[in-house]
């Protein structure tokens, strides 16, 4: 029992990286609202702000094992806790766009690392019967954070909205998305100093011949008899491990490889091409679309991150069952069938300024400037927004677009809110955590380390593409089209899946291998 809470208690505190991350990733979606015509943002220039992150959290990835191997384990997640910390504070006092942009990379490495390390870290401590639960925290905690940045910044901009005295005086009105960027400090400074309680990895402990530091740590995480076992088996693994050849990256392209490094990456492209990032990072953006106010688009943001927590669990509990194939299957169908929804919505939208919507929009607003549009009614997205900035001019549009869209639009924003819903739900139950459990299934052991890397790097870069096109495609596009997009690629995936995807539920390593490389 006492084995189990310290390993619990350990592996807790790790995976608070993952809840940073979550953060860090989802927090923006909050803040792209204000920053647009604060620095009078192009629609690539706001993509930017959202996707910088990702661009740097890649390169981290990249180099945060070999770090670890040289410097340890919890030496990189201090790292990435005080590059959390620079950056949540340099994004909150950040006088330029560029400024931004830079200090939202600079976590952006931090991400890379904890996403990395975290998971690795847990692995190398838990004994083998608790590994998977404890493992499973990190990606936990990731969803968890998403779901607590969509509640703070609700909670940030109500508070923005109060006469309460210590609201005014935290002038959370005038710096609502500073401290909405800010706010991340109190986590990152906190996962700085738990580490302080948590051990160095016994398996890099090894690795530098620190056998006895190792062996006392392994006793207290699995008791003596366990902790002498799996130390001699870290040794064992480690002189294998001096014996193997190198495997290059050219390996990964002879024919044999051709359909296993086919299957990797399109599940790769598909699980980012589909836009899950666009959702958790624009959510309210969208939500502000369908014409329902700014509040209410942050409300309904809560609900993304809360029904991406429960599918998550959902899916930890189902995919040992049902398998990976069927939840693939009946997630990618979801994930279409929901863009399709969302694309029908907008497509039917129309846009109509009357005496009664120009009456209520903000005083800041010219109506009068407006008037010779009432009555006017527009078919799409685009032709309305166009509309408006020929009339108001583009940084008063791109200021009061919420309020404008509101005040014109005529659509059912349920189908919005059902379809962005459906969407994650699909998502977080299917191809969201099981690509991760097939790539570690598919690839054969030998090359299975550099396959999975690169088949990463390659959804990595998708959805780096993904968050900086987005707000570029709702300006040219138009929503409809948009969704009509993802909902088509998912579309595609679904056929893919279904057709070449063998199911890898109960089979070994070795069977997968003989069915997948010819």
């Amino acid at each position: 029992m006492e084995n189990r809470r310290y390993v619990t208690k350990t592996a807790l505190i790790v995976a608070l990286g993952g809840f940073l991350m979550g953060f860090d990733a989802s927090v923006i979606s909050g803040v792209i609202k204000f920053i647009e015509p604060q620095f009078d943002l192009t629609k690539l220039q706001l993509g930017w702000a959202v996707s910088s992150l990702t661009l740097t959290s890649t390169l981290a990835m990249m180099v945060a094992g070999p770090l670890s191997d040289r410097i340890g384990r919890k030496r990189v997640l201090t790292l990435a806790a005080i590059l959390y910390a620079v950056s949540a504070i340099g994004s909150a006092v950040a006088p330029t766009f560029w400024f931004l942009v830079v200090a939202r990379m600079i976590g952006g490495f931090g991400v890379g690392a904890s996403l990395i390390i975290a998971p690795m870290y847990i692995a190398e401590i838990a004994p083998p019967q608790m590994r998977g639960r404890m493992v499973s925290f990190n990606q936990l905690n990731i969803v968890i954070g998403i779901s607590v940045a969509f509640f703070t910044n609700y909670l940030i901009l109500q508070w923005g909205q109060s006469d309460a005295t210590w609201a005014q005086a935290l002038m959370f009105g005038p710096y609502n998305w500073r401290w909405m960027l800010g706010l991340e400090t109190l986590p990152a400074v906190l996962y700085f100093f738990a580490l302080f309680v948590v051990p160095e990895s016994p398996r890099w402990l090894v690795m530098k011949g620190r056998d006895a530091e190792a062996l006392d740590i392994m006793k207290r995480a699995s008791g003596e008899e366990e902790a002498l076992k799996e130390i001699g088996a870290v040794k064992v693994s480690m002189k294998a491990d001096t014996k193997t050849e190198k495997v290059s990256l050219s390996e990964l392209f002879v024919p044999a490889m051709r359909l296993v490094l086919m299957i990797g990456i399109v599940v790769a492209v598909i699980q980012q091409i589909t836009g899950i990032n666009s959702v958790f990072f624009y959510a309210p953006m969208i939500f502000e679309q369908s014409g329902i106010g700014t509040d209410a688009s942050f409300v309904q943001a809560i609900l993304v991150g809360l029904i991406n927590l429960v599918f998550t669990i959902l899916a930890m509990s189902l995919v040992d069952r049902l398998g990976r194939k069927p939840l693939l299957g009946i997630g990618l169908t979801g994930i279409a069938v929901s863009m399709f929804v969302l694309a029908f919505g907008f497509y039917t939208a129309t846009y109509t300024l009357t005496e009664a919507s120009l009456a209520g929009l903000p005083a800041e607003v010219q109506t009068e400037q407006l008037n010779q549009l009432e009555g006017r009614t527009y078919q799409g997205d685009v032709a309305f927004k166009a509309a408006m900035q020929i009339v108001l001019g583009e940084g008063t549009a791109k200021q009061y677009e919420s309020e404008l869209i509101t005040a014109a639009i005529s659509m059912n924003p349920l189908l919005v809110l059902f379809g962005v819903l459906g969407f994650v739900a699909s998502f977080a139950i299917s191809i969201g955590p099981v690509m991760w459990v097939l790539f570690s299934e598919l690839f054969p052991n030998r090359i299975r380390g550099i396959a999975i890397s690169f088949v990463g790097l390659i959804n990595s870069a998708v959805s780096f593409g993904v968050q900086l096109v987005f707000p570029w495609e709702l300006a040219n596009f138009g929503s409809a089209l948009t969704f009509l997009i993802y909902g088509a690629f998912a579309a595609i995936g679904l056929v893919f899946v279904m057709i070449l995807l063998p199911e890898t539920k109960g089979k070994s390593l070795e069977e997968l291998e003989a069915i997948l490389v010819k």
